[in-house]
């Protein structure tokens, strides 16, 4: 059974790589959220309403820092329970990432304020303690800040940057 699963997901995962998506990622998608999606669905991966055109379109905005994994998966979903494409599932939801940096520091400025003490050791150079601080951004802003953009400008603004 699984055997004939994975040979109806190679064909699309073939055809989203020729439409341009890096050739792990999109097999990763088909065989990852997908594939668990149509396993609750009780669905061959080919069978839900999602096309190598979709995973190719969200392969390409996480390239392009529009998407993170983490909303990337909230759009696969909404895809496959029918809310539209990619793009206008991300219109409809306002899944943005958050990479201004005037907003991002809001979210910062609020997670020091609220963790004074965390705040303070990062200051004093126990860097692995800015996790938590992140995580606070994170939360803020739903998960749509950019991970690594809100570390850099924390760490530079508590001097370890």
């Amino acid at each position: 059974m699984a055997a004939m699963i994975n040979a109806d997901v190679l064909d699309v995962v073939e055809a989203t790589v020729n439409l341009g998506a890096d050739p792990t990622k999109a097999r990763g998608w088909w065989l990852g959220e997908i594939a668990r999606l149509a396993n609750e669905k009780e669905l061959p991966a080919s069978e839900l309403p999602i096309t190598p055109n979709d995973v190719a379109d969200i392969v390409s905005l996480i390239s392009a820092g529009e998407l993170t994994d983490k909303l990337a998966r909230q759009v696969v979903e909404a895809v496959i329970n029918g809310e539209g494409r990619p793009r206008e599932v991300i219109e409809k939801r306002g899944l943005k990432v958050v990479s201004d940096d005037s907003a991002l520091m809001a979210a910062i400025e609020k997670a020091i304020a609220a963790q004074p003490d965390v705040a303070e050791k990062v200051r004093n150079g126990h860097v692995p303690a800015a996790g938590a601080l992140i995580g606070a951004v994170m939360k803020e802003t739903k998960g749509q800040a950019d991970a690594a953009k809100v570390r850099e400008l924390l760490l530079k603004h508590l001097g370890q940057g």
